[in-house]
């Protein structure tokens, strides 16, 4: 059921987590407030402090139209546009999004984790070689594993896999695949007719065969071996981090069970004896070079005569008292894209984490060849063990000591020193174990160390990281950690199969590539949705200023006019704005994602008092001319339509809707600049233009068809048209002054706050204790 791993998975594909994006919820109490706004100026227009001679029924109509202007109800689609736009060329590129609501979120992303095989490494692991045992000494290494002597390493390599076939073709781990063509042994799956005949030839009924190479494959001098039967699998888990077969040969023999699985965990289940004294610094000579390397054990066990004496013994009861066999040592090779995106992420200042159930060593070695972790940067093992007879748990910080092979580390250690000379917080790595004694008993750590969540898998890890206000995102490959793909703010699998839908974005391309470009859209995405929030939020207001300020002279715009501002201006505006590109560099700036900010709420507050100067600066240029003739009080609209007031609102609040969008069209740092965007840009210069003529030169039919009244004094005409240039450049500065310098000017003269982030409190917290913490080797006790 749901309460299963699987089952779970399914259940937050299902019900996934609701979205907590500030930008979202700003949206609904801007909205909100907008209508308060509508809601006040309707309770003006049925309760008017000076009543007016106008019909009940008319001032009814005339505050419902003013809650419909200023609460945008084409809101919720125009913030949908930039999202749409980047949704279509992420798809272009491979990218595909089962969420677009995460696409806002990538631009928001602080902290992003990846897997290890299969993410920033190749998929496919290939046999560098085994390690043999012979007398508790390791022999040196055979690179080609089927030269190997007849004995159980040979037949565990053989045997000790999940491996299956379909209509002749071998699926499985491709860790197995490869274990097993390196032997050039080949599996059989039996079909019902062949049962009886293994049956007879192995004594039970067996679940796969797999037999040797053909005779002449064979070295010459060596012994015929035998083929094997696999009669039950334990599979591979990763709480218990190992697998095991039992197999059986033709005849009297007994059955033998092969364990492989971690070395660490293999090595435990074994008799002391059989053990190499230099098993531990063996297994750090493979794994700091950043091979793979797994162990195998074997043993015989009591003889069983029938299949279900077998099916019914306990995996614990089998697995222990095992001989140990030697090392498989695979190698892992790193794609070429990872340490370059690794760069762009640290420029970008976007902290970088492995997250692997490799080896701890492997994983290192891995994480500085692909610079994820740099020459310079201190790095320190967190060594945790678990209440026991001897005392309570115990924390060890220990420095780490790298190969000497490892490149990056010798090569750049000292010349990157001496470029950050001051002392940069440390960098933990520690492996699960460590992690859950740490949980439990040094919970007040886990801040510093920079981890948090409950224990319970990756997954309980990213919700854990969420906790510190990070923005996280994970990328992976989808095989085995979809979970922790879900339970990521923005999840990447790096794989078309079944199990990807568990991640908002899946790549076709499986390299890490995809997540610069995730975060470039989403950020170009984020700074288009709060342009065009501001834009119809400034349209509703600009609108809303015209109707009030008509009112005062009890008229109105026209239908049309109503039809064409909202159609042929902002509709189609808002609608293109979002065509234009993300930048191509990703920079360590990060949008806005909060639109009550002090600079969004600040740009809405002047950009309306500007354009309500502006419209104000209109009508009573109007008013002031010889040739105004006043309104009729008696008459209101649409009968005292057209009108010189009318006409002159419309015009300039006309060219107010394209003046802002061009002003809430800025381009850098996260987008291409506005002329980039050729279709929108068109667009605008057809509707500028057409706003010029129709207040210049409008021709008869237009004219009366938008009930515009016929003005004959061109230089007044021309006003307008200055009016609206003075406008233009005003809204321009106070934009671009306010998004690049005021606030830093304003920052600069305010007492310096405490960070709402916890990360950010933390990180000045480890700044401040310097080099003195933690401490380096003096074990910490728990406190009971």
């Amino acid at each position: 059921g749901f309460c299963t791993a699987k089952g779970g998975l399914i259940s937050s594909i299902l019900h996934p987590r609701p979205l907590s994006f500030r930008f979202y919820k700003d949206a609904l109490k801007f909205v909100l407030v907008l209508s308060i706004l509508g809601g006040s100026q309707f309770l003006w227009n049925q309760f008017p402090p000076f009543p007016r001679q106008v019909p009940v029924g008319q001032i009814v109509l005339r505050a419902l139209d003013l809650v419909t202007v200023v609460v945008p109800p084409a809101l919720p689609a125009a913030l949908t546009v930039g999202t749409l736009h980047s949704q279509s060329r992420l798809k272009k590129l491979g990218i595909f999004c089962l969420s677009p609501s995460h696409i806002n979120l990538c631009g928001k992303l602080r902290l992003v984790c990846f897997d290890k095989t299969g993410t920033l490494t190749e998929e496919g692991l290939a046999v560098w070689g085994v390690v043999p045992l012979e007398k508790k000494q390791f022999l040196p290494v055979v690179h080609q594993p089927h030269l190997l002597p007849q004995g159980h390493l040979l037949q565990g390599l053989a045997s000790c896999h999940g491996l299956a076939t379909l209509r002749g073709q071998l699926l499985g781990d491709p860790l197995d695949l490869r274990m097993l063509e390196s032997t050039r042994w080949t599996l059989e799956v039996p079909e019902k007719e062949e049962e009886k005949i293994l049956f007879q030839e192995f004594g039970m009924k067996v679940l796969a065969v797999v037999r040797p190479p053909a005779v002449e494959e064979e070295p010459q001098e060596r012994v015929m071996p035998k083929p094997l039967g696999i009669i039950r699998r334990f599979p591979f888990s990763s709480s218990v981090q190992r697998m095991s077969v039992l197999v059986k040969t033709p005849g009297e023999d007994p059955v033998q069970i092969y364990v492989k699985g971690a070395p660490e965990t293999v090595a435990g289940l074994c008799q002391e004896d059989t053990v190499p004294p230099d098993f531990s610094s063996m297994l750090q000579r493979f794994t700091t070079d950043g091979f793979r390397v797994l162990a195998l054990a074997s043993k015989a066990l009591p003889v069983v005569a029938t299949l279900e004496e077998v099916l019914q013994l306990p995996r614990d009861s089998v697995e222990t008292n095992l001989s140990f066999l030697g090392f498989l040592v695979l190698r892992n090779v790193l794609k070429p894209q990872s340490a370059p995106v690794m760069d762009v992420l640290r420029s970008a200042n976007i902290r970088t984490l492995m997250v692997t159930g490799d080896h701890l060593r492997t994983a290192l070695s891995v994480a500085r060849r692909c610079r994820l972790l740099l020459p310079h940067q201190r790095l320190l093992l967190v060594a945790a063990t678990p209440p026991g007879p001897a005392g309570p748990a115990r924390l060890c910080f220990l420095p780490e000591h790298h190969s000497q092979q490892d490149q990056h580390s010798q090569r750049d250690q000292h010349s990157q020193r001496e470029q950050h000379p001051h002392p940069q917080p440390p960098h933990f790595a520690l492996t699960g174990k460590s992690f859950q004694v740490l949980q439990e008993h040094f919970g007040d750590l886990l801040p510093k160390v920079g981890l948090g969540g409950p224990s319970g898998g990756v997954g309980d890890l990213l919700v854990g990281l969420g906790t510190f206000c990070y923005s996280v995102g994970m990328c992976g490959d989808g095989a085995n950690d979809c979970g922790a793909l879900r339970a990521a703010d923005v999840g990447i699998a790096l794989s078309q199969a079944e199990a990807s839908v568990a991640a908002p974005f899946t790549s076709r391309v499986g390299t890490v590539e995809c997540v610069p470009t995730l975060i470039r859209e989403g950020r170009c995405s984020l700074v288009t949705s709060l342009g065009v929030f501001k834009y119809m939020a400034l349209y509703s207001l600009v609108q809303f200023v015209s109707v009030l300020l008509l009112y005062t002279v009890n008229t109105n715009l026209s239908d049309l006019q109503f039809l064409f501002s909202d159609l042929a201006i902002t509709t189609t505006v808002a609608a293109l704005m979002g065509r234009t590109a993300p930048a191509p560099a990703l920079g360590p700036r990060r949008p806005r994602g909060a639109l009550l900010s002090g600079a969004v709420v600040g740009s809405l507050l002047l950009q309306t008092g500007l354009l309500l100067a502006m419209q104000l600066l209109g009508f009573f240029s109007t008013t002031a001319q010889s040739w105004y003739v006043p309104l009729n009080s008696t008459v209101t609209a649409p009968q005292n339509l057209p009108n010189y007031e009318n006409t002159v609102v419309f015009c300039v609040s006309g060219f107010q809707y394209l003046i802002l969008a061009v002003v809430m069209s800025k381009g850098h740092p996260f987008r291409e600049p506005l002329y980039t965007n050729v279709i929108f840009l068109v667009v605008l210069i057809l509707l500028f233009g057409f706003m010029i003529w129709l207040t210049l030169y409008p021709s008869g039919f237009l004219r009366d068809l938008l009930k515009l009244q016929e003005i004959e004094d061109l230089n007044f005409k021309v006003l307008l048209v200055g009016i609206a240039a003075l406008n233009f450049l005003t809204a321009f500065v106070l934009e671009t002054t306010l998004d690049n310098g005021l606030l830093s000017i304003f920052r600069r003269f305010r007492a310096r706050r405490v960070s709402k982030k916890l990360f950010k409190r933390l990180e000045e917290e480890l700044r401040g204790e310097g080099s003195g913490w933690p401490p380096l080797g003096q074990p910490l006790l728990a406190v009971p």
